[in-house]
C-alpha cells in the first residue's frame, strides 16, 4: 500500500484546504493511504466536518509550523516539531512513500537537502511545474531552486524531467528544449551554448533545440530547460498573463447588454478554454532529484489542487521515479557529474 505524508499546516489556506483535498483524494481512488501531519486537533475536527473516518487518513500530531516569511535553513534547524520538518523525517525513515507541502519553498527545498538527502550523482535538485497550455501540455524545469546553474545541471534536469514524463503523464520519447532567445545554435550567452552542445550529444535525451518563452505555449517542445531564475519568471509571468486575460475578458463582457448577451452564449466555449488552462488538475511541482518522492503544492492550494497532487504523489511512488532517475544518472561520465 502507497503511503502518502502530507503536511497538513503548509500553504495559504491550511488545514481546511489541505484536509479536504486528501479526503476527495481518498473518495476518488483506492490503492493508498495518507499521513496527515500537524495539530491533531484541528485536523480531526476538519474530518468530522467531511464526515470521514476511514482508517485511510491517520494523523501525526505536531506543535509547530514553518511560516512562509521565515529563513528557510533556520527554521528547519529550530522548528523540529514542525509539520514539514517532521514530515520529511518520516519520510526518510520510510514511514511513507512521498511527501508533500504547500507551505514555504524555500523551507522545503532546504529541509528535504537537509533531512531526505540528494540521488547519489545528482548535483541540485529541481522544481518541474507542468505547464498546461492548451495541448498535451509542457514540463518546465527548473523553476526556482537553483538561480545559478551550470551546465552539467541543465543536463540533468533535462534527464529527471523526460523521466517523469514518460512515467507519470505517459509521454513517448518527450521532445527537450532548451529555453533561450533564439532558435540558432549559436544563440544565448556562454552557458546556453554550452548546454546545447551537451543535450545535442546526450542519446538518452529527445533533444529538438533551443526553443523561446513562447514556444512553451505553442507545442514546440514537452520539457522546457533552463535555470531556476529564468524558470521562476516564466511561470510567474504565464500565472500573471493568464489572469489579467480572464480578468479583462470578464469585464468585457460584463460591460454592457450586448456583451451580456454574447457572453452567454459563449459561456460554455469560455469554461472549456478555461479547464484547458487549469493548472490545478496536474498537482503541484515534484522536486526531483532528492532520493524520495517530494512534492511542492502551490501556497495558495485549494481542496481540488491538494486531491491532484495526493494522486500525482501517488503516480510517482507506482511508477518508481527514484529508480528510473538513478539508473539514467549512473549512465552519465564521472567528468560530468
Amino acid at each position: 500500500m502507497v503511503r502518502i505524508i502530507v503536511d497538513a499546516m503548509g500553504g495559504d489556506n491550511a488545514p481546511v484546504e489541505i484536509v479536504k483535498g486528501c479526503v476527495d483524494a481518498c473518495r476518488l481512488r483506492e490503492g493508498f493511504d495518507i499521513i496527515l501531519v500537524g495539530d491533531s486537533g484541528k485536523i480531526e475536527e476538519i474530518l468530522a466536518s467531511c464526515n470521514y473516518s476511514s482508517p485511510r487518513i491517520s494523523i501525526k500530531h505536531t506543535t509547530e509550523v514553518i511560516e512562509t516569511g521565515e529563513p528557510p535553513v533556520a527554521a528547519i534547524k529550530k522548528k523540529k516539531d514542525s509539520s514539514m520538518v517532521v514530515g520529511l523525517e518520516m519520510l526518510r525513515e520510510g514511514a511513507g512513500d512521498a511527501f508533500i507541502s504547500a507551505g514555504s519553498t524555500g523551507a522545503l527545498l532546504s529541509g528535504a537537502l537537509l533531512r531526505v538527502g540528494r540521488i547519489k550523482g545528482i548535483i541540485r535538485p529541481a522544481l518541474a511545474p507542468f505547464l498546461p497550455n492548451g495541448g498535451k501540455g509542457a514540463l518546465l524545469i527548473d523553476c526556482g531552486a537553483n538561480m545559478d546553474c551550470k551546465s552539467e545541471y541543465l543536463e540533468q534536469f533535462a534527464l529527471m524531467g523526460s523521466v517523469y514524463l514518460e512515467k507519470v503523464f505517459g509521454f513517448t520519447n518527450p521532445r527537450v528544449g532548451l529555453v533561450n532567445v533564439g532558435a540558432e545554435p549559436e544563440k544565448g550567452n556562454e552557458l546556453a551554448k554550452d548546454v546545447h552542445a551537451r543535450l545535442a550529444n546526450n542519446d538518452k535525451i529527445n533533444f529538438v533545440g533551443n526553443i523561446e518563452g513562447r514556444d512553451i505555449f505553442d507545442d514546440k517542445a514537452d520539457i522546457a530547460v533552463c535555470d531556476g531564475f529564468v524558470g521562476n519568471l516564466i511561470l510567474k509571468t504565464a500565472e500573471g498573463v493568464g489572469m489579467f486575460i480572464f480578468r479583462n475578458l470578464k469585464k468585457a463582457f460584463m460591460a454592457g447588454l450586448k456583451s451580456k448577451i454574447a457572453a452567454l452564449a459563449l459561456k460554455k466555449s469560455f469554461i472549456e478554454v478555461k479547464r484547458s488552462l487549469d493548472y490545478t488538475e496536474y498537482g503541484g511541482a515534484p522536486l526531483l532529484g532528492i532520493n524520495g518522492v517530494v512534492v511542492k503544492a502551490h501556497g495558495s492550494s485549494d481542496a481540488k489542487t491538494i486531491k491532484y497532487t495526493v494522486l500525482q504523489a501517488v503516480n510517482m511512488v507506482s511508477n518508481d521515479i527514484i529508480s528510473l532517475i538513478k539508473s539514467k544518472i549512473e549512465g552519465l561520465n564521472e567528468e560530468d557529474i
